[in-house]
């Protein structure tokens, strides 16, 4: 009795609600058990049929034994093909084929074997007809308890589901859409019920993918999707134009239908959970741009068999390059940063989810020379990616001395030893302040730029010095996306430096492909700069990350505008102007026209900079990287002063 309530407890909950779903897999013995009672089932009807026909058994042995060892023969290939190790409520193709080649090796075994002992005693153990019979029937029925199985589960999932689970909706049909409505009908855990596809490329309801109906689109996609009882929509990466795509999600937000963006099957993390993949749409997914095509052939020949230096390893970018480098089968990636949190939580990540990658961590600061050069001894380092720098432009504004001894002293030091050990190329990642620079940050990255620049023109250079520049990314560590974000999750309000604010972005994985594309172009000396796509106004980005997030601008969350920070520009200057750029064969990629200095009296002005910086004279220090950087105008600044008293020099001289 006592065990019978046990069963019933873990079929019932109490609160009237069957538990079958929450049961486990049948275990293995279980499975054979049941085929082997499918079979004899099947052998017992084999002879019943043939029993009222004119058809006589041969009696070499009894029947009862004929069964015994046809049983025996099929339960022995049910272990070679191991049929039993596919889980029954999900079986697949490869599981009826396991099936197929048990049943099928039982039989051609038996008519082998009867085939051989008839000629060698005239006489056959086995009715052939029995035998091919029992085949089809044995087969049939261990099918049809798969299927029977399977669809029971999927029909008693979907009853209890529809309480509690999201109706859903994806948009397009096309074999991305079509695998992710598999996915979602079969996934036990996924919290949606799959209600159809919608498609404005079909006018008939008639049509079914998967059971599920496809709704043809009349007028906009909120309007066809009202009547049909929807939570929301999942729209699959890449499916749609970034046009179309912002116009859906537009029309679903005013209407409180959720969205959901799905990666591409062949983009899903197989170690991540199915239901991981499926998130909130997020404003990176709605930048309108053609998706960025990669020569990665080219990228492989880079990098394939080298060891690969990354400064910054752990920042945003620099973390994005590593896990792009993976793919490319690079002898050892060496990750450099010092901010030690950051590097141990990329450890871990890499570890988990490349574990055939072959990585060092390395804590270390690029500006202490002694600490870098043991490192460049120690690995003979190939390439270098060098995307350490101190990037955020307020705080780099009150403190302009550390600008000096990251993103000019560390360069320096980078580049030195480049040259010292002929490492074969430096790819340094720059930024679109350096165009024009109003700030600290920007200046000290253009006086970068201009050193190793201009370090190329010397002679017995072998490394090849290339520069790749580029705008804000979208969800980098200090950017205004994961600022918006969390402001949105404290309830406001949102804070916009000025109404009229614009800025280029770009996503982290598109950056970073770029720089690696550009890395493989470059001769040497090339400052390349990135095709950005149209600028964002910052108040239309705000304004949508709130709708996003379910809320209404300014009625559940307000924006307000604090002014422009120091150094901060309106209007960020367009790196992709035909009059100071040249094309290269990739189209996102241009070539800087700038000419290189002349290196001794730029090292000149760099070692006089960092001697300042030292000394922490930030007013002085600023001051000579105006003359070295002259286009660097102070705004929204304490330094402007510094260029007030500049201007009657300028005017004299013009004079």
């Amino acid at each position: 009795m006592k065990r019978t309530n046990t069963i019933f407890n873990q079929l019932y909950s109490g609160d009237n609600q069957l538990k079958l779903l929450d049961q486990r897999y049948l275990p293995r013995w279980m499975v054979v058990v049941i085929d082997t009672v499918l079979v004899v089932v099947s052998l017992l009807l084999v002879y019943f049929i043939l029993l009222g026909t004119p058809i006589t058994f041969h009696d070499e042995i009894s029947v009862f034994q004929q069964g015994i060892v046809i049983t025996l023969v099929n339960i022995a290939f049910f272990f070679v093909f191991r049929t039993y190790s596919g889980i029954i409520r999900h079986s697949t193709f490869t599981d009826i084929k396991k099936l197929a080649f048990s049943t099928i090796f039982t039989a051609s075994t038996l008519f082998i074997f009867n085939s051989i002992y008839e000629g060698v005693t005239e006489n056959k153990v086995f009715l052939n007809t029995f035998l091919f019979i029992f085949m089809l029937l044995s087969f049939s029925l261990m099918l049809l308890f798969r299927i029977v199985v399977k669809e029971s589960y999927q029909f008693l999932k979907n009853v209890a589901s529809r309480s509690y689970n999201k109706n859903v909706a994806i948009i397009g049909v096309d074999d991305h859409t079509i695998s992710l409505g598999k996915a979602i009908t079969t996934e036990s855990n996924l919290p949606y019920n799959l209600v159809g596809f919608v498609t404005k490329n079909m006018e008939s309801k008639r049509y079914k993918i998967l059971g599920k109906p496809v709704i043809p689109v009349k007028g906009s996609v909120s309007e066809t999707l009202q009547n049909l009882d929807i939570d929301g929509v999942l729209i699959v990466n890449d499916t749609l134009s970034g046009k179309v795509k912002n116009e859906i999600v537009e029309d679903c937000i005013a209407n409180q239908i959720e969205v959901f963006h799905v990666p591409t099957m062949e983009q899903w993390n197989s170690k991540e959970d199915i239901k991981n993949q499926i998130k909130p749409i997020q404003i990176e997914d709605l930048l309108e741009r053609d998706p960025i095509v990669i020569n990665d052939k080219l990228i492989q020949k880079d990098i394939l068999g080298k060891t690969v230096l990354v400064t910054g390893g752990a920042g945003s970018i620099g973390s994005e390059i590593v896990r792009q480098l993976a793919g490319f089968g690079p002898k050892l990636i060496v990750i450099l940063d010092q901010a030690e949190s950051a590097l141990h939580e990329l450890e871990i990540y890499l570890l988990q989810n490349y574990p055939q990658l072959n990585f060092i961590i390395e804590l270390a600061d690029i500006s202490n020379m002694y600490r870098m050069e043991l490192m460049f001894k120690k690995y003979q380092f190939d390439i270098i990616y060098h995307a350490a720098a101190y990037k955020h432009v307020p705080l780099i504004e009150r403190n302009p001395h550390e600008a000096i001894y990251v993103n000019i002293l560390g360069t320096v030091n980078v580049s030195i030893l480049s040259i010292s050990y002929d490492i074969e190329k430096f790819v340094m990642v720059s930024t679109d302040k350096a165009v024009n620079p109003t700030n600290v940050m920007g200046a000290s990255k253009r006086a970068a730029e201009m050193y190793v620049q201009s370090l190329q023109n010397e002679k017995g250079v072998y490394t090849r010095f290339i520069t790749t520049r580029f705008g804000n990314v979208l969800g980098s560590s200090g950017s205004v996306i994961p600022h918006f974000r969390k402001q949105i999750m404290q309830g406001g309000p949102v804070t916009v430096t000025h109404k009229e604010i614009i800025r280029y972005f770009m996503t982290i994985p598109e950056a970073c492909q770029l720089v690696l594309q550009a890395g493989t172009m470059g001769k040497g000396g090339e400052i390349y700069v990135f095709d950005m796509g149209k600028p964002v106004k910052i108040l239309d980005l705000a304004e949508r990350m709130i709708r996003l997030s379910g809320l209404e601008p300014y009625r559940d969350i307000d924006i307000t505008f604090t002014g422009l920070r120091p150094g901060e520009k309106l209007y960020e200057e367009l790196l992709n102007d035909s009059s100071t750029t040249l094309p290269t064969h990739h189209p996102k990629i241009l070539i800087s026209k700038l000419p290189a200095g002349n290196f001794p009296q730029i090292k000149a002005k760099v070692k006089e900079i960092i001697k300042t910086a030292t000394r922490h004279k930030d007013k002085k220090v600023v001051k000579l990287l105006k003359e070295l950087v002259p286009e660097f105008i102070s705004e929204n600044s304490e330094f402007e002063e510094l260029d007030e008293l500049q201007e009657p020099k300028k005017e004299i001289e013009r004079t």
